[in-house]
């Protein structure tokens, strides 16, 4: 094939795939399979004059154990930034203030960061007291689509983490309704198939989604009290057909935060989140994980080793798919005895595909809010975009 006819199928090609200015195709409507009786949210937003944007070039994908961009490799240079004001991604939406974090994030050479779409509101996703999904307020899907366009605007790629063990803490009363909802196939479907759906329906062309973590640290709605010690076999079946969905409605990485290693691992209590267990729950080849993103905080350090320095094999973790530290301190050089630049390079040289430290906003006496921290972050992440610029910024 001479080179002239490649150029023109490939031209063809990305206008086959072309997005909208906020990258994203704005299909929402009442995806297939979503009960009847859920309030449809078909309401586009307008994209404007702005010219459409292919930006799938940019779309992340998994060769092996590494995570590739357009044939390069990808290290995630990453933090978590969570929320601006709890449960913000309606009406709340501070446009601006996400805006300027981001255009500061990039400068200093982060190229991820992890956020909460939904902390545990239910003003985002309502329930009936039986569990069953009735409602996506339509806001939060205008929302995500400033917050996606931003995204592309300043080429960040996002994590956005759609569930936390939050949503089943009592005494709230939403809580109780999320414990009906896992507990029950047929609710936990109804989540996937109405929510999750029409989420992987409207941004699938997004190419600055990075992959999507289905839920924030499960392991307290088993282990804790407040969040109903509901069994593994409920959550985790949540959890796949909720990675089944998404694999079938678009080419999104998946991934889960697991809190603790134990329940990421075959070394202590079985990986809760491995490929055989999620498709003998749910019957489906789908459901599956692409990545491993465990939390790590010093009060582990006891029971199952110190992450920093070692492999993820040699912590706990399979081998066979990429592994990065989703949580952790920025601010524990005392009890590490190492500052936060050293503990970057130190994930990277340990096989490591990334990290990405914990920093929630602190309001400030002005009103306006700051990363926790980030004067300790700054450094460590831009010394890493001098470590290796290739793979924190692979498409140059």
């Amino acid at each position: 094939m001479n080179k002239l006819l490649k150029r023109l199928l490939s031209a063809l090609l990305a206008a086959a795939i072309v997005c909208t200015s906020a990258g994203c195709s704005k299909k929402t409507g009442t995806s297939a399979g979503q009960s009847d009786d859920v309030q449809s949210v078909d309401q586009d937003v307008e994209s404007g004059s702005e010219e459409n944007v292919d930006t799938t070039y940019a779309r992340v994908t998994v060769e092996g154990t590494k995570f590739m961009v357009c044939g390069k490799e990808l290290w995630i240079n990453g933090t978590n930034t969570p929320w601006e004001k709890w449960n913000d991604f309606t009406v709340a939406m501070d446009e601006e203030f996400w805006d300027k974090e981001f255009a500061q994030l990039v400068a200093d050479g982060v190229n991820c960061t992890r956020i909460w779409v939904n902390c545990n509101g239910e003003n985002i996703v309502k329930l009936g007291d039986d569990g069953k999904i009735t409602y996506v307020n339509p806001a939060h899907w205008e929302a995500l689509d400033k917050l996606f366009a931003l995204a592309e605007k300043h080429k960040l790629y996002i994590m956005p983490t759609l569930l936390s063990f939050d949503h089943f803490k009592e005494p709230v009363s939403s809580g109780q309704k999320w414990q009906a909802l896992i507990k029950s196939k047929e609710y936990s479907d109804g989540y996937a198939n109405s929510y999750v759906k029409a989420f992987c329906e409207r941004y699938r062309d997004c190419g600055y989604i990075m992959g999507i973590d289905i839920m924030n640290e499960p392991d307290w709605v088993y282990e804790n009290q407040e969040c109903g010690q509901i069994p593994w076999d409920n959550i985790s079946y949540l959890l796949g057909k909720c990675a089944q969905v998404i694999h079938e409605n678009s080419d999104f990485l998946v991934t889960v935060g697991i809190g603790i290693i134990k329940y990421n691992s075959e070394k202590y209590e079985g990986n809760k989140v491995s490929d055989e267990y999620l498709k003998e729950l749910t019957g489906s080849d789908k459901a599956y994980l692409d990545f491993y993103s465990t939390h790590y905080y010093n009060w582990q350090r006891q029971y199952f080793g110190f992450p920093i320095n070692i492999s993820p094999s040699e912590f706990g973790l399979a081998e066979a798919k990429p592994c990065v530290i989703g949580e952790t301190h920025n601010d524990d050089e005392k009890e590490c005895k190492m500052s936060l630049t050293d503990k970057y390079k130190s994930v990277y040289d340990s096989g490591w595909n990334g990290i990405m430290v914990w920093m929630d906003p602190e309001k400030q006496d002005d009103g306006t809010y700051k990363w926790h921290r980030y004067d300790l972050t700054q450094p460590a992440v831009k010394a890493m975009q001098e470590y290796i610029p290739e793979k924190v910024n692979p498409l140059g």
